[in-house]
């Protein structure tokens, strides 16, 4: 299995750059009073994060790293399951602009600790 890890791991990291782009946008369009899902906006994100999921789940058989066993794998999903919250927040149930810009870029300050976290395989990344 060991083959597959160079194409997953280019693959998880272009998911990776791709997946914030469109979350931006959707706030974009929040943000301007419009509707964040419309046309393609709709299923592109939805499709991109799906496959980094899976590209995630896959590197981690390959590496035989496992959530709740490897600390930084740990660190890494948690952090996820507060960007998705916060990213749910910044899209949909903010009221205010201020609030839904706020809340966007505290949600890119846990995608880099994801970032930083991935790149050091620490989860106190600097330490």
């Amino acid at each position: 299995m060991i083959e597959f890890y160079v194409p997953l791991h280019y693959t998880h990291i272009a998911l990776a750059i791709l997946s914030p782009v469109f979350f931006s946008l959707r706030v974009a369009r929040a943000v301007a009073g419009e509707n964040p899902a419309q046309g393609w906006l709709r299923y592109v994100p939805h499709t991109v994060d799906a496959l980094l999921f899976a590209a995630g789940v896959a590197l981690a058989m390959v590496l035989r790293q496992y959530p709740f066993v490897s600390p930084w794998l740990t660190a890494k999903l948690l952090a996820l399951f507060l960007y998705i919250v916060l990213g749910h927040v910044a899209v949909r149930r903010a009221r205010s602009r201020s609030a839904k810009i706020t809340t966007w870029l505290v949600s890119l300050a846990v995608l880099f600790y994801i970032y930083a976290v991935a790149i050091t395989k620490n989860p106190l990344p600097g330490t």
